[in-house]
Formats: structure tokens, sequence, C-alpha cells
């Protein structure tokens, strides 16, 4: 755990691996921070940079009162700067997936390629549950939020530990950031920039995942690159036996899906 000084000011950090590989930076969702991909660092960082941020407000980054997706993306780009990276493999989860097409949409060239896991195009219920979201940040703990929450996120199979630790980050999240994650996600509509993707894209989906189900993820494979003077590759590939926090429940599947692209995109896992 740590933090780098940034233009956009400090972001919370972690990072493991180096070498010649071309660097994958993580980005969280709305309920977590960094933390989340500590099973990705692990992996990854065996054979390449591996990094992982907090959005503004959220963990060891600093805060701000009106930081949209678009700024998040921004304290990415400003991390990848301060880190002298200039070309990255960007993945996120959920919310990280509309911060990583944003981040496509505003700095392409820095993008090898996005990996978009349990995210979407447009959440047809988004308003809704921004609504839901905002309402119980106010009304209750986000200890208390995330006890009720952790269910909905995992799937079935996922373990005790994995409930604790959802519950546990998420219950540290500063309400504040937390209403500013909610909007920056479920109110996004991303048609036009999800169309002009132009690099080699990965579409990772748990196959219980009730927040963004498997059918947003086909509209969000169909829409890719569809616009793009060059049409990229686009893979869709779905983890068994996971939620929407792919990722945590099923790490060697989710490393594994990564593995096979980095490997047909650079010839390295």
């Amino acid at each position: 755990m740590g933090s780098v000084v940034t233009s956009v000011g400090r972001i919370g950090l972690m990072e493991a691996g180096g070498g010649t590989a071309t660097p994958i930076l993580f980005l969280h969702g709305v309920g977590s921070d960094k933390s989340v991909w500590q099973r990705q660092l692990a992996h990854f960082g065996a054979g390449r940079r591996a990094i992982a941020i907090d959005y503004p407000g959220y963990g060891e980054s600093e805060p701000s009162a009106t930081a949209t997706h678009d700024d998040f993306a921004r304290a990415a780009l400003a991390t990848l700067d301060a880190l002298e990276i200039e070309h990255a493999h960007i993945c996120g989860l959920s919310l990280g997936g509309v911060v990583a097409i944003a981040i496509h949409a505003l700095a392409r060239g820095r993008c090898a390629s996005l990996i978009l896991a349990d995210t979407f195009v447009v959440h047809p219920d988004g308003q809704a549950i921004h609504d839901r979201s905002v309402a119980a940040s106010h009304a209750m703990s986000m200890r208390d939020l995330a006890e009720a929450r952790a269910a909905m996120l995992l799937g079935t199979g996922a373990s005790d530990e994995v409930k604790a630790e959802v519950i546990a980050t998420m219950g540290a999240i500063d309400p504040a950031a937390y209403r500013l994650g909610a909007a920056a996600v479920w109110l996004a509509d991303q048609h036009g920039r999800v169309a002009a993707i132009d690099v080699a894209t990965l579409i990772l989906v748990g196959e219980e995942d009730g927040i963004t189900p498997p059918a947003l993820s086909d509209a969000l494979a169909a829409l890719a690159g569809s616009a793009a003077r060059r049409p990229p590759p686009v893979t869709l590939h779905t983890i068994a036996h996971a939620g929407h926090l792919a990722n945590l429940e099923q790490p060697a599947a989710f490393n594994a899906a990564i593995d096979r692209f980095l490997l047909a995109r650079e010839g390295v896992a």
C-alpha cells in the first residue's frame, strides 16, 4: 500500500513486478479500492509491472468534491505519467470498465489494450441503482450498506473469506466518495466511446453477475469498435461460478483469460 504524488494530487497506489513487457493498470469498482486487485498484482507482477490505483476520494487518494469518471480517468493517466509509463494495458471492473473506456477516449495512444470486466455500455436500470445507492449511503453506515449488498455482488459459490473481504473494503469507503463513484458508473452512457474503441479488447463477465448481467457484456462486445476506422479484435469470455466481482471470486480463471489475451497480443502472458 502507498501513494504517489501526481499532477492531480496524491493517488493511492499498489505496484508489483517489473521487466520490459507492457505494464498493466487495474481500476476498481464503486464499492472497493485498489486492494481488490491484490491477486492480480501477485500474478501479473511475475512478468511485468502491475499497478492498481485508488480513484480520488477512495483509499489513499486525496479527496475530490466533484469527480466524474473522466476525472478518475485523468487521475489514472496522471499516475502513469508520475510512474513514467507511456503505454499500458488498461483493465477495469464495473466502474473501472467505465474509467478504462474514458481513458481510451481521452488518450487513445496510452492504451495498449482494454480489458473490461463486468461492465456495460449503458445500464438499463442505472438511474434506479444510483438513486438506491445514494439513499442507502445517507441512511446507513457504509459497513451496514456493505453487509446488505455483499450477497448481491457475489456468486453462489463465493467463500466466506471473499465475502468478509468485500464487506471490510466497502465498509471503509468514504460515503461522499461512494456517492461520486455511484454517479460515475450508474449514470454513464458510453455508446459513442465504445463504438470508437480502436484497440484490442477483452470483455469478461461472471456468469452469475446479477448487477451487470452477461447480456450487458454481450451488448458491449457487439458495439465495441464498430465505428472505428479499423475495427479491433474483440473477445468476450464468461467466468464460470462468478458474480459481479469475478476477479475476487475466481482469480485463477480471471487471470488465465487475461494471460491468453496478452499472449495473443504480444507473445507474453
